[in-house]
């Protein structure tokens, strides 16, 4: 193949697929690193071909492309070299002569292996390794490969010579999913993009049979697959049973059944001294297998590809999953010892294991998911063994919002009384307790979670800290519920401390989402987001990814983010927290729908805003989750956006179906984590009034609620006040006083670094800000106070004075992570990446 010959005459190039959807990120990557070698290692189907031929596509005019399709096979050395010598155009075809030629390159030089030999074959590789050394830093290799190569690759890393993207990030995108979908031309109603992400993992070769069998692979309207995907199967007799032997296509037989495992596992599963040689050798061959990014050591085979071949062969996994319970067992690992023995079908060796978990495992990885399970799917007098047993699938229940079922559970407790002894008895009693407190809480009833709480606190054993500190975040939440801030943080604040005593990230964790949300009321909102990262940051540490707190956390960052302006910071958080939560069963996926659903109608997209409220409650109900739950919030939403679209007899009725649930003697509180539903629910209702000409009786409500929120001290819910008051008066054709108030909101909005509530009044009253003298092309919040806040303008006052992070945090008192948070944020609103550039570009502006 010559050097000149055209593009598009080449021979051999990859076709795009006809769904082709280009993939920027990674070919931007590619071509934009120095690295002499550029190795695509990834399993078959990962997309490897096609993006070497996008980058083939952006070649530079200057120098030579040279592609060789491989095929996989294995060659000799002398065959190898006399493919490259032919397509570099070179007489002499040995090894040596190839070496001065590559050595002696002066101009830009290409040279593409597609689909390198899948055999390991350690003479070819050697005499890769010695051709990529030998050659000039005018030549660059691009290889494809199913298996890592026998080279010297980490001296390369180090050296800067070694670009490898893996396979997770060869996988397809949320963004590239949709992009796919978009491109079939088939209408895909709900959540497609989330489903086909869940059943593939983003597996390219996966993503496209999917559309070819959208039933096999839970694309269908029930979202479940009616069965195994037959192409898939032939897929994978020709692309990987076709090059295995008879052990190691047993031991992939054995392994796809398992969620992860290690070198240990196969050795117990399947016999010393051979499960691990199996394990390498179908690591080398590329067998699907991925590592696990959070834990060393760990691997598993394609979460989707997995899921379907399972599905072919349900019932022949149960003697390895029986083994592995074992192992784990013996290695203390509860958790997946119990998944083991559910897939083994033993029933009984799973509840025997639930004595080793306490209250603690609820906060790990997939444990409620687990318990939820057990509690589906094994008869109830099995369960009703000890109260120890039953205390935790009450515990599951609460957390995944599943109160009807947690009520039946906490009340069954009561056929372990009397216990043998007097202290037996208050022990069990204060357990009871606690879990009926923490079930009151949920339900809105604020006597009875109040009483029980604070009883069981009492006569909880030392033991017993790990549900005192539950106790202790339900007495929180009820104190923020009741507007009490500052009995919310001393209790929250005594929490903390004895959760650091016990040395538990994982309570600790929890109970920050406590502190944030005091702290969000507060009107500081950078602190809020500082803690909930120092904590994701503290989990990560642990190597719980799957956590349910993580899942939280991100929901509670994505509300942060959003109400402060960051729309794609928010939907990220969103869209990892909602996975998170749909995952370990957390009932609180619902926020994420919500979260959702509110970028969505920033955008205008209000069409697909109310789809995702849709399939929220869609969710709700398939869990089984009682709408006391879900329902007010969710109605809460939904009359906002009615209110952007002018809607408001429609928002009306709804608020008014909501807030009858809140007032009255058989009043409930608002449902956890929602302390602002209650007087959200009022100021929209007002402005719903405003609309409908009931203008007087309005504004009094909203002046009422105003002064409410300043006594609570809750300055971001003022804001929102503010600037419905504001657009009450322009409605009554008050400009002077709208303008007065809206400055006013304006000013807090700054303050506190808000940006949601104006976003929302532009929605809802478009040209309001112009007629009121206020430029459309200029974000009011910019104009109130420049692009800087206060703290902000602070902050890089001391960093042009030349002080470190922690100076800065020492003469200011905030800590070391709030200076680094100030100083991103002073960076992203001034375009620059350097402190130093910060400090000069705000001279320029004069704000310094």
């Amino acid at each position: 193949m010559s050097a000149l010959t055209p593009f598009e005459q080449l021979a051999y190039l990859p076709r795009l697929p006809a769904l082709h959807v280009p993939r920027p990120r990674l070919v931007e990557q590619m071509l934009a690193s120095r690295a002499r070698l550029r190795l695509l290692c990834a399993p078959a189907g990962s997309g490897k071909s096609v993006l070497l031929g996008e980058c083939l596509e952006r070649r530079p005019e200057a120098g030579a492309v040279h592609w060789l399709p491989l095929g996989g096979r294995r060659w000799t050395v002398a065959g190898f070299c006399a493919q490259l010598a032919g397509a570099l155009g070179l007489d002499a075809v040995d090894e040596q002569s190839l070496c001065r030629a590559l050595a002696q390159r002066r101009q830009p030089l290409w040279i593409m292996l597609d689909d390198y030999c899948r055999q390991p074959d350690a003479e070819l590789d050697a005499c890769l390794e010695r051709l990529l050394n030998a050659g000039s830093l005018q030549v660059t290799w691009w290889i494809s490969t199913r298996r890592r190569l026998a080279c010297n690759l980490p001296r390369l890393l180090i050296d800067g010579e070694l670009l490898e993207p893996d396979a997770s990030t060869l996988a397809f995108t949320h963004e590239e999913v949709a992009a796919l979908l978009a491109r079939s031309g088939r209408d895909w109603r709900g959540d497609a993009v989330g489903r086909l992400l869940d059943s593939t993992g983003g597996w390219c070769a996966g993503l496209r049979m999917a559309l070819l069998e959208p039933a096999d692979w839970g694309l269908d309207d029930s979202g479940q697959g009616s069965g195994p995907s037959d192409t898939l199967m032939a897929y994978l007799d020709h692309e990987l049973f076709s090059g295995l032997g008879p052990e190691q296509a047993e031991a992939w037989h054995a392994l796809v059944h398992l969620p992860r495992f290690n070198t240990a596992l196969c050795e117990h599963l399947l016999g010393t001294g051979l499960g691990a040689e199996l394990l390498r050798q179908l690591q080398v061959l590329g067998a699907f297998l991925e590592p696990l990014a959070d834990q060393s050591g760990w691997l598993r085979i394609l979460p989707g590809l997995a899921r379907q071949v399972r599905r072919r062969d349900a019932l022949g996994g149960r003697g390895w999953h029986l083994r592995a319970c074992q192992w784990f067992s013996q290695e203390g690992d509860w958790q997946h010892a119990i998944e083991h023995a559910l897939e083994a079908n033993q029933p009984e060796a799973a509840v025997s294991l639930l004595q080793h978990l306490g209250v603690e495992h609820l906060f790990q990885g997939r444990n409620v998911a687990l318990l939820l399970r057990l509690y589906r799917e094994v008869d109830a007098s099995l369960l009703q063994v000890s109260p120890h047993c039953m205390r935790l699938l009450a515990g599951a229940l609460l957390f995944a919002g599943r109160l009807d079922e947690a009520a039946s559970c906490i009340a069954g407790q009561a056929r372990f009384l009397p216990q043998p002894d007097a202290a037996a008895q208050r022990t069990l009693l204060a357990y009871w307790q606690a879990q009926y407190g923490m079930l009151a809480h949920l339900q809105g009833d604020a006597a009875g979670a109040g009483l029980h709480l604070r009883q069981s606190l009492e006569a909880l054993p030392e033991s017993a800290w790990e549900q005192a500190l539950i106790c202790y975040s339900g007495l929180t939440q009820q104190a923020l519920l009741s507007g009490r801030l500052d009995e919310a943080q001393a209790i929250n604040r005594e929490a903390l401390l004895a959760a650091r005593s016990h040395g538990s990230l994982l309570l600790e964790a929890f109970l920050e989402l406590d502190h944030a949300q005091i702290l969000e009321h507060r009107g500081a909102l950078l602190r809020a987001d500082a803690v909930l990262e120092r904590a994701q940051e503290f989990l990560a540490c642990q190597g719980r990814r799957a956590s349910p707190l993580l899942g939280r956390l991100a929901l509670r960052r994505g509300r942060l983010a959003l109400r402060q302006g960051r729309d794609e910071e928010a939907r990220s958080h969103y869209r990892f927290g909602l996975r998170e939560a749909r995952c370990c069963g957390d009932y609180r996926a619902l926020y994420g729908y919500l979260g959702l659903a509110t970028l969505d109608a920033n955008q205008g997209a209000f069409d697909l805003a109310f789809d995702r409220l849709r399939e929220a409650e869609r969710l709700m109900q398939i869990r089984h989750i009682p709408e006391r739950v879900y329902r007010a919030v969710l109605l809460q939403v939904s009359s906002s956006l009615l209110l952007m679209q002018g809607r408001s007899a429609q928002a009306r009725h709804a608020l008014l179906r909501v807030l009858r649930h809140f007032r009255g003697e058989h009043a409930v509180q608002a449902p956890p984590a929602t302390l602002d539903l209650i007087p959200r629910i009022e100021w929209q209702l007002a402005l719903a009034e405003v609309y409908e000409g009931e203008v007087f009786n309005a504004r009094q409500r909203l002046l009422g609620q105003l002064q409410k929120a300043r006594e609570a001290g809750m300055p971001a819910l003022e804001v929102e006040i503010h600037l419905a008051l504001a657009e009450c008066e322009f409605l009554a054709r008050d400009r002077e006083r709208a303008l007065v108030v809206l400055r006013d909101g304006l000013a807090l909005a700054e303050r506190v670094g808000l940006q949601q509530p104006l976003r929302e009044l532009r929605l809802r009253q478009p040209g309001m800000l112009r007629e009121l003298g206020l430029d459309e092309g200029e974000d009011p919040l910019d104009a109130a106070s420049g692009p800087l806040s206060q703290r902000e303008l602070e902050v890089l006052g001391l960093i042009a004075q030349g002080s470190s992070n922690q100076e800065i945090a020492e003469r200011l008192f905030i800590s070391l992570h709030t200076v680094k948070t100030h100083a991103r944020r002073i960076n992203g609103k001034l375009g620059v990446k350097r402190r130093t550039q910060a400090v000069a570009h705000a001279k320029r502006l004069g704000l310094m």
